[in-house]
């Protein structure tokens, strides 16, 4: 399972991670450095547990927890309507 962002929604790089702006509801939601790798790896077209080695290899985290996590972000940006299942060729929101 291969994410993108919904339509409408981009990302900006910040000195603290990345922001997703979603243009649809005028809301931001900020994500910090953890977060923001894990966003990275999965719209560069890595699965969950390749994003949850990108977090073993950078933090002092065990691999299960690390998936744990990765499932949960994944989870939350769900509910927040910001990404969906990457069923084939599409651009993501732009990254500036």
């Amino acid at each position: 399972m291969t994410l993108r962002l919904r339509a409408g929604v981009f990302t900006a790089e910040t000195d603290y991670g990345i922001a997703l702006l979603d243009e649809d509801h005028d809301q931001y939601f900020t994500l910090n450095p953890t977060a923001a790798t894990v966003v990275r790896t999965l719209l560069d077209g890595a699965e969950v547990p390749a994003a949850a080695r990108a977090l073993t290899t950078r933090y002092a985290v065990d691999a299960a927890t690390a998936e744990d996590d990765v499932r949960s972000l994944v989870g939350e940006l769900r509910a927040a309507g910001l990404v969906e299942d990457d069923d084939g060729p599409r651009p993501h929101g732009r990254r500036t």
